[in-house]
């Protein structure tokens, strides 16, 4: 992807949540987040803090509905979490329909365990989350050609 691609430490949760809210202050309607990283690497933690940013008050980690909706912010979040899915079970709950516009009202979608989807949005905000012992977090965000962010 070209773009623009930025290295951000979180030396803890509040930073995390931190880089969430900027990003849900910044992004407009259609965008999808592509989270990735391993188990405890502050992804529902980043999401929580996207909420934020929406003006939504609060998040629950969606692992076992597979998809949270929320309506009540700036723009609707639709909060999916792949982490119990193979490849095949996630591109077969067709989640396509939370990017392309024709379904549901445009929004967010936060998608965590991304990876495991074959079929991708065109221009994806990727966010790759690393626990670094000792040192909180490392995201790497890559933003589409000719997006902006700006975070502190």
């Amino acid at each position: 992807m070209n773009g623009q691609r930025r290295v951000v430490d979180l030396p803890n949760a509040q930073a995390t949540r931190a880089l969430g809210k900027a990003l849900g202050e910044q992004l407009l309607a259609g965008s999808v987040l592509l989270l990735e990283g391993n188990l405890g690497s502050g992804k529902t933690t980043l999401v929580q803090g996207l909420g934020a940013g929406l003006r939504i008050d609060e998040i629950d980690s969606p692992t076992f509905t597979l998809i949270n909706e929320y309506m009540s912010g700036r723009l609707p979040l639709y909060h999916i979490d792949l982490y119990r899915l193979s490849a095949e079970q996630a591109d077969g709950m067709q989640l396509e329909t939370y990017w392309d516009g024709q379904e549901v009202e445009p929004g967010i979608v936060a998608i965590e365990w991304s990876e495991r989807l074959s079929y991708l949005p065109e221009h994806p905000v990727e966010v790759s989350l690393a626990y670094l012992p000792g040192e909180g977090r490392r995201a790497v965000v890559r933003l589409p050609e000719g997006m902006g962010f700006e975070f502190a």
